[in-house]
């Protein structure tokens, strides 16, 4: 069954495909931690899952202001979860191989989450938004 709604557009939003694919990858590898690394494990999951699930609202407010402000949110998650796996390899409680993994999914993310960013923020100072439901 095919569904079609324009409030599931972020769908489509590469950045966000991305940040669901480091999302599981975050789940992949923290869920396994020792229970005496469980709590940091479960922040990292949070703030991976932060990412996409605030470029979703952003999207979903139809405010360029608000969107702005919810990929910035993002992108704040992206700093938290990038400063949970750099600790965890830095005390030793992942491999370099899943750090190296972390590492790649979450530049593609964080580059992608930034450009999606300065786009919307030229069409910020351009007035080049369309905020409306209405087709012509």
């Amino acid at each position: 069954m095919e569904r079609k709604n324009i409030n599931r557009g972020y769908k489509k939003l590469e950045v966000w495909n991305d940040a669901i694919d480091l999302y599981v990858l975050a789940v992949k590898q923290f869920s396994k931690l020792p229970f005496v690394h469980q709590k940091s494990a479960s922040n990292a999951i949070d703030a991976a899952q932060s990412i996409s699930r605030n470029i979703a609202e952003g999207y979903c407010r139809k405010s360029l202001k608000e969107y702005l402000s919810f990929l910035n949110y993002s992108l704040a998650s992206c700093g938290e979860l990038h400063s949970c796996y750099f600790s965890f390899h830095k005390a030793g409680v992942i491999a370099n191989e899943i750090f190296e993994e972390m590492e790649q999914q979450h530049y593609k993310t964080e580059n992608k989450l930034l450009k999606l960013i300065e786009s919307l923020q030229k069409k910020l100072k351009t007035g080049n938004w369309d905020d409306t439901f209405a087709k012509e």
